[in-house]
């Protein structure tokens, strides 16, 4: 007997454009919106406004967010923990695209 296993991927297309409230990130990402609060006095998102009822949160903020709340949940991270893997995630990206320059670069070179 063979089985078969189904695996659900999803995902979410958001413009860099889009500005959502607190209240709509909070929404969209599962976290309390003082989650949301204590990620934005420690650096994790950066929303503008001067207040929390009048803080925008772009695209990149929610998919942040998204990510900071996977992290907080499944790997039950505090806040700071969450700031730095965040930053480690960043670092990691931006090494792995300047690799991909690097590799292009040089294959340029040899042709």
């Amino acid at each position: 007997m063979t089985q078969t296993q189904i695996t659900w991927i999803t995902g979410s297309v958001v413009e860099e454009e889009v500005h959502m409230s607190i209240v709509e990130i909070s929404q969209a990402t599962r976290a309390p919106e003082d989650l949301i609060m204590s990620w934005v006095s420690e650096g994790v998102l950066s929303p503008i406004g001067s207040s929390p009822e009048d803080w925008r949160f772009s695209g990149e903020s929610l998919k942040r967010a998204k990510t900071a709340a996977h992290l907080t949940h499944d790997l039950e991270l505090n806040t700071p923990g969450v700031a730095l893997a965040l930053d480690l995630l960043d670092e990691i990206s931006r090494l792995r695209n300047q690799l991909v320059r690097e590799k292009n670069s040089l294959s340029l070179l040899e042709t």
